[in-house]
């Protein structure tokens, strides 16, 4: 039944699309339109498509290893093309016989398919395909969010948690508290909120300053490391991404940070109406006085750079600067 749906929707779709060509068509007709404009409406426009369509189905997923420069793309292209060519150059030769002449209309086809059609069909094909890819990605984070779910009982973890917590009260031992206190609250948070869709972005900015204070705890007694926040609270209920901040502060602490020279981290996170303002700098070290505790992971920045792509195509500028002693990333995003 959902195959059956799924052809039907298709068939709807492009039944609109022919409907609407055939539609401007006539109104192009109607209006006189100078010829060189319908010839490219008739000819130009159906064959591309056409050359897209066949790079989508036919030639580039037969090709091993999907690389444009190859002789077996070529060996495909060609007569491909070739043909396409002639059908066309036919066509417009019979529709206008004293204004486009055949052997003229071929070459240039022929020199449109290779050095227009087609790169554009491996863009559209690689464009439409990563964005594939990052969603089935997505879905394999999610399947084993719910696969950590089933074999770790969150209960069990927050009531150790708050056995600790308590413990540690009664100790007086306000930094271990503290810090197992915001554990517990990230805990929560990546179990409960990081499977939606979209989240308050309060919660995104709670979420980030837990980080934030754990890892202060953390580099407590190094006075030579300064971190500076600036984050704007004021704002209405907006909603965000999940985990759309925290890579850039997660990398910030990762390779901003040395115990053995000074060493900064600044955050700035202001919201103007419906604009995000988000800014993250850290100290640049050589990859041997990055601290000790350095370790792989998180999803990483490439990874954010994606999900902005998808979610926020349009709606977000991200610029990153680097040199020998800092590193800077600066995030505009409309919610």
């Amino acid at each position: 039944m959902k195959n059956n749906s799924f052809l039907n929707s298709q068939k709807n779709i492009w039944s609109i699309i022919a409907i609407g060509w055939l539609a401007i068509l006539v109104m192009m007709y109607a209006n006189h339109f100078d010829v060189f404009g319908l010839m490219l409406w008739v000819i130009v426009l159906p064959y591309t498509v056409l050359l897209v369509l066949f790079h989508f189905y036919y030639l580039i997923p037969f090709l091993p290893k999907k690389r444009f420069w190859s002789r077996r793309y070529f060996s495909n292209l060609i007569p491909t093309i070739l043909v396409l060519g002639f059908i066309a150059s036919l066509i417009t030769d019979l529709i206008w016989p004293n204004v486009f002449e055949f052997i003229p209309m071929f070459f240039m086809l022929l020199l449109y398919s290779v050095f227009i059609a087609a790169p554009f069909s491996w863009y559209v094909y690689k464009n439409h395909f990563d964005k594939v890819f990052l969603l089935s990605q997505l879905g394999v984070s999610q399947a084993n969010l719910g696969l950590l779910r089933s074999q770790i009982n969150p209960h069990f973890l927050f009531n150790t948690l708050n056995s600790l917590y308590g413990t540690a009260l009664q100790e007086n031992a306000e930094r271990t508290s503290e810090g197992i206190q915001k554990l517990g609250d990230m805990m929560r948070f990546m179990l409960y909120e990081n499977n939606q869709d979209s989240i308050s972005l309060s919660r995104e900015i709670n979420y980030l300053k837990d980080y934030i204070e754990l890892q202060k705890l953390r580099i407590a007694k190094s006075p030579d490391i300064l971190i500076e926040t600036e984050i704007d609270e004021t704002f209405s209920d907006l909603q965000i991404a999940p985990m759309l901040l925290i890579p850039f502060v997660e990398n910030a602490f990762k390779h901003g940070i040395s115990f053995q020279e000074p060493s900064f981290i600044k955050i700035n996170l202001q919201v103007l109406e419906n604009r995000l303002l988000f800014m993250v700098s850290n100290s640049a070290h050589s990859q041997n006085q990055t601290h000790i505790d350095e370790q792989k992971g998180g999803i990483g920045l490439e990874n954010v750079k994606q999900r902005l792509s998808l979610l926020y195509s349009g709606r977000h500028e991200l610029i990153i600067r680097e040199n020998s002693k800092e590193y800077f990333a600066h995030l505009t995003l409309t919610l």
